[in-house]
Formats: structure tokens, C-alpha cells, sequence
């Protein structure tokens, strides 16, 4: 069964009492363990994109589907069993919460989910990323491709099946980033987690089984590797 299928959908908003069109008839299948990476400019739709993946958002028209279930048709109750169980987030800005230690930023998707055991899990996390011995420092006192880590860590925590990535290498420098990529890319091969990524660098595609080029809100080339 496909992990997430975009089927038709189109997304508009308002701005400033006009509607603007972000995503236009987009029909797209993504498979388990599939690394996509969608590329383009600033306001093609990537992020945009990315929210209706992850039923943040909902499309005007046509149908997401998300492990077989139809965002739209959800409760509120069963879109954030949806989020919290299916679905990791990775930003570009890292949104680590300044005052919490780095196991803590970890443990939270647990603790919010009303786990008590989120301390063991947590620190496997942190050892897969290769941060242990780190826990108890804050964000502050990281490097920014530690601080991804830290991230990565809190978003795999809680073993979803979609992480999505918005730009995740934006803040970091080329070498940083291309480690950040690997680890993605392992992430896929070793823990058979999809990745939908949002990327302006053409680069770091690389890394990607299924390269998706938008402009205008449209697909304009699927490149599968």
C-alpha cells in the first residue's frame, strides 16, 4: 500500500481578499521507505506541499491520503492520533525549546503523547545520531548541525512511518549539510522511514530516490532514480 498519495489536490488561500492558487491539480504517489526530495523556488508550493502531507493543512479540492486514511475525513482527535503517531517534522530553523535540555527537547513528542517511558527511548535516539554524551546540555551550547541532530532525534523519536524535512540544510554550511543529508539517507535505509524533503539546493537531490521539480504550484518533472 502506498504510504501517502496526493490525488488531484489543489490548495488555495486568501491574501489581502484575493484567492491565490499554491498547489494546482497536484497527483502524486509516494511509496514506504522512498526518499522524495521536492525542489524549486521560493513560493512554488513545496511547503505548502509539505502541510498537506503531514495534515497540518487540507487541501480546497482533491483528496490526501496519508497510511490509508483520507485527512479530510478525520476528527480532530484522529488527525492528531494521525501527527503524533505517523508523522516526524524536521524545519530549517531547527525549533529546538531554548530552556530544555537535549534529551528533554527529545523525551517531549513522548511526554506529550502521554508516554512515561520516554527517557530510554530518547537516549537510543540520541545515540543513533551520534550525540550521546550530550544529553544535558541546552541548545545554546551545540553547533547548528548539532542542534539538526538534536531535531532529527525528536522527530524519529517516536518511530513514525513520514518525516517530512523543510529545507533542512538552509541554515547549515555545505559540509554540515551534506552530513545532515547522509543521516537522512540512512534514515531511509536503515529504519525504513519515508522522507518527503522541501529543498532549494538542486545538490542535495543526491541524496533522493524520487526528485520532484515544482513551479507554479504544478509538477513539472518526476525524476525516479
Amino acid at each position: 500500500m502506498l504510504l501517502l498519495r496526493f490525488d488531484g489536490v489543489s490548495k488555495d488561500y486568501l491574501s489581502n481578499g484575493t484567492r491565490v492558487r499554491a498547489l494546482e491539480s497536484i497527483t502524486l504517489d509516494v511509496a514506504p521507505k522512498e526518499f522524495v526530495a521536492l525542489v524549486g523556488r521560493s513560493g512554488c508550493g513545496k511547503s505548502t506541499l509539505l502541510n498537506l502531507a503531514g495534515a497540518m493543512d487540507f487541501p480546497t479540492s482533491g483528496e490526501v491520503w496519508l497510511d490509508g486514511q483520507a485527512t479530510t475525513k478525520l476528527s480532530d482527535a484522529g488527525l492528531t492520533k494521525l501527527r503524533r503517531e505517523k508523522v516526524g517534522f524536521i524545519f530549517q530553523s531547527f525549533q529546538l525549546l531554548p530552556t530544555l535540555t537535549v534529551i528533554e527537547n527529545v523525551e517531549l513528542p513522548l511526554l506529550l503523547a502521554g508516554r512515561l517511558d520516554a527517557r530510554k527511548p530518547a537516549r537510543d535516539c540520541l545515540r543513533w545520531v551520534d550525540l550521546e554524551g550530550l544529553e544535558d546540555r541546552f541548545p545554546h551550547q551545540l553547533s547548528g548541525g548539532q542542534q539538526q541532530r538534536v531535531a532529527i532525534a525528536r522527530a524519529l523519536v517516536h518511530s513514525p512511518r513520514l518525516l517530512l524535512a523543510d529545507e533542512p540544510i538552509g541554515n547549515l554550511d555545505t559540509a554540515t549539510g551534506n552530513l545532515i543529508l547522509e543521516l537522512l539517507r540512512r534514515i531511509v535505509t536503515e529504519r525504513g522511514t519515508t522522507i518527503l524533503m522541501a529543498t532549494h539546493s538542486v545538490e542535495s537531490t543526491a541524496f533522493a530516490d524520487t526528485v520532484i521539480h515544482l513551479r507554479d504550484g504544478r509538477i513539472k518533472e518526476v525524476c525516479r532514480r
